[in-house]
């Protein structure tokens, strides 16, 4: 992993906290257009342009991608309630397939652990 990858990763990261503020704080706008900022250019830096390009465009992807972007730009045009609920539907269709590996990787640890043996998460 190069330093542009960690660079992308605590992009990304730092973009999903202030999504994620935008919402705690009654949706607001200038947390959720940073979030939106921090989050698409941490995907750039982790998984390169090109590779990030042909992500949003595959065939398979064009929901995910539509709703993604158009809740965006319903955020950035002053509609955050109902452009955040696109932009949530959207990363579900698109990053439905990372969800295993993302669940694996908590598994291991240690806080996270604990929960996934709790009957009802199982």
């Amino acid at each position: 992993m190069d330093d542009l990858q960690k660079i992308g990763i605590g992009l990304t990261s730092f973009g999903l906290l202030f999504t994620s503020l935008g919402i705690i704080t009654f949706f607001d706008s200038g947390f959720l257009i940073m979030g939106n900022i921090l989050f698409l250019s941490g995907l750039t830096l982790t998984i390169g342009p090109r590779r990030t390009v042909k992500f949003f465009i595959k065939p398979q992807n064009h929901v995910g991608s539509s709703c993604f972007l158009g809740g965006l730009t319903l955020v950035l045009i002053g509609w955050p309630v109902v452009g955040i609920f696109a932009e949530c539907y959207g990363f579900l269709v698109l990053f439905r397939s990372f969800f295993p590996t993302v669940v694996t990787f908590l598994k291991q640890l240690p806080f996270f652990r604990s929960v996934f043996t709790v009957p009802m998460v199982k």
